[in-house]
């Protein structure tokens, strides 16, 4: 990964995390192509019916949890957008991430977790704040993939955090940028939230039939 001092505008590759799953998916992926299903981790869910709310594994146990929450919106920024896919994956709170097999022996991201928005284009997901590897220069950060109906998935910037330390070492440039996807926390009782409404790009690539 580079190093988010000097180039902000990345995102990890979720490919070095993919599973080339082969289970039949909830409706709501039937228009993906089967090459695509097995070409990124966002088509990597067991249950048959997404909702729009999600918790990832060991929250229940990990001590600072968090309360993500919002409304994902058209590109005109007002509409609600129902049925959109949003993925997300972190490491854990000393910033590894944490690899299992799943019955086929295929590689993912443990602590991950998937919604499909509402009519009202509402999301919730309950994690935990990650951590970040030692002696690095890279932000906290969760990081995204979205996918709405008939149309390509594509990667969003990661959710950053306002009390990261970092922060103030940042360029303009760079600091601009990460405020677009920044949560910004408050506490209640023994949880953080943070409330990110998301708005969808215009023109999203289309499958190729």
């Amino acid at each position: 990964m580079k190093n988010l001092i000097t180039c902000f505008c990345f995102i990890i590759l979720v490919s070095a995390f993919q599973t080339l799953n082969a289970q039949e998916f909830a409706s709501i992926l039937d228009d993906v192509p089967q090459n695509h299903k097995k070409q990124n981790p966002i088509y990597n869910f067991s249950e048959k019916e997404l909702t729009n709310t999600a918790t990832v594994p060991d929250f229940d146990t990990k001590p600072n949890k968090l309360k993500i929450s919002g409304t994902i919106f058209h590109a005109d920024g007002k509409t609600p957008a129902k049925d959109v896919v949003l993925f997300i994956y972190q490491p854990d709170e000393d910033g590894n991430y944490e690899i299992k097999r799943d019955s086929n022996r295929h590689r993912y991201v443990y602590h991950r977790a998937w919604i499909k928005t509402d009519a009202d284009g509402r999301y919730t997901f309950y994690t935990f704040m990650p951590g970040k590897y030692l002696h690095t220069k890279e932000l906290k950060q969760i990081h995204r993939v979205i996918k709405e109906p008939g149309k390509a998935e594509y990667d969003l910037a990661s959710f950053f955090f306002n009390d990261d330390p970092l922060i103030p070492d940042l360029t303009l440039a760079c600091r601009a940028k990460a405020v677009q996807s920044m949560l910004r926390l408050e506490k209640e009782g023994d949880m953080y939230v943070a409330t990110k409404d998301i708005k969808l790009t215009k023109d999203l690539p289309v499958y190729e039939q």
